[in-house]
């Protein structure tokens, strides 16, 4: 049945190698469970509905993305969409949540649009492959805290020693894991990747032990010792089709546009 649905010879690859694959990606993926409601919340959504509602969009997107297109590929919340939302959006502008979320939702149907036209395929091919990794990379640099703003040259290496005890020792755990998962890859070990996740986290945990990292949950650095607990699946009712509750004459576009009848 496996074989039928996923065609894993016809892709070179099998049941082993795909779970070892699956589970070294879903360990890459966790971070966002914890960074996304920490900055969505700064806007006034319940931190535990944008918990809940980042877990329910990943697991519909993954499974649709395995099922339907028969791609190895791990859908979630993008990065760079939740920040420009709650500090541009919803900070600077000034908008409601409400509104940006709205936003977004008619932002998702244009991107079905150009999906099924093949723009988005010609628009993503346009782009330099070059610039693709660079992306990807930068993203890395700075959810891990090495890369900060500067004001003198826009972009600046961590210094360190300041805040040492929370995105000091992160940065700093993020170059020893990637020289782990470096060495174990040169030498060719099977699951290179996932033992240096593993390895870093526990390095992690041992700071955590003696001092070295301390925990700040305002701050976004939380415990690295798992904890068993129940989540408030209510909370997901505060903010579930909120966007359709929007006042759409108080949107500053309708207001330069009196002739609209929303």
């Amino acid at each position: 049945m496996t074989e039928k649905l996923f065609k894993l010879k016809e892709n070179h690859t099998d049941v082993k190698t795909e779970i070892m694959a699956g589970v070294t990606t879903f360990m890459t993926m966790p971070y966002i469970l914890a960074i996304n409601p920490s900055i969505l919340g700064s806007t006034g959504m319940d931190p535990t509905a944008v918990l809940l509602a980042t877990c329910i969009a990943s697991v519909i997107g993954t499974v649709c993305m395995g099922l339907m297109a028969n791609l190895p590929f791990v859908l979630s919340a993008g990065m760079g969409l939740n920040a420009y939302m709650a500090y541009t959006v919803v900070a600077g502008y000034g908008y409601p949540w409400q509104v940006a979320l709205l936003a977004v939702f008619v932002e998702g149907i244009v991107f079905i649009v150009l999906s099924l036209t093949n723009v988005r395929e010609a628009i993503f091919n346009a782009i330099p492959v070059v610039l693709k990794k660079a992306v990807s990379v930068g993203i890395g640099l700075q959810n891990a805290g090495l890369c900060v703003d500067s004001s003198a040259t826009l972009v600046t290496i961590t210094g360190f020693r300041k805040n040492f005890t929370t995105s000091g020792i992160c940065a700093l755990l993020t170059i020893v894991g990637l020289f782990i998962t470096i060495i174990l890859y040169i030498k060719k070990v099977r699951g290179s990747i996932l033992m240096g996740i593993v390895a870093t986290w526990v390095i992690g945990m041992i700071c955590q032990l003696v001092g070295l990292y301390v925990p700040d949950a305002e701050s976004g650095y939380n415990s690295l010792f798992p904890t068993m607990s129940l989540t408030d699946f209510s909370k997901l009712g505060e903010t579930f089709g909120q966007c359709f509750k929007v006042d759409m004459h108080s949107i500053g576009i309708f207001k330069h546009c009196p002739n609209v009848s929303p």
